[in-house]
């Protein structure tokens, strides 16, 4: 897997994930973002309680989202996720929530922001080199500091 294509995570629309009306409360998607960067972040071998034990986390600092179409009970969606920059101790991803059977329906989509921290300070980090040298190699893109 290239850890600069976009990451594909499936999530069925529980009872749990809906509010009165059937349909996805709007902090649910966040779950969604969270889970599919989790992912992301295994599928390259960067398990996260792995590197807890190792002391490093992944804290968001920024999230901009657009809610563009209800999703309801039962629905199967994909909770995408791309790597846009990254820099010294920090990503920044693009992220939606689409319809699996027809990705043109977009849910939800933005920006989230991570930092790297260290976890018995619970301070800004470097983010590991191996880590780094997967997304900065794989990039045509220049790496933002």
């Amino acid at each position: 897997m290239n850890a600069r294509d976009e990451f594909v995570f499936p999530v069925r629309v529980y009872y749990e994930d809906t509010d009165c009306a059937g349909i996805v409360y709007y902090a649910n998607y966040l779950r969604f973002l969270e889970r599919a960067r989790t992912e992301w972040l295994r599928a390259l071998g960067f398990a996260q309680d792995l590197l807890i034990e190792q002391g490093v986390a992944f804290a968001v600092t920024r999230v901009e989202l657009d809610y563009k179409k209800a999703a309801r009970f039962n629905e199967l969606l994909h909770a995408l996720c791309q790597v846009e920059q990254v820099g010294r101790a920090s990503m920044e991803f693009v992220q939606s929530v689409v319809n699996a059977a027809d990705p043109s329906i977009v849910y939800v989509s933005g920006r989230v922001k991570v930092a790297c921290i260290s976890m018995d300070a619970i301070k800004v980090r470097p983010i590991p080199e191996a880590l780094r040298g997967l997304l900065v190699n794989e990039s045509s893109e220049p790496v933002t500091q």
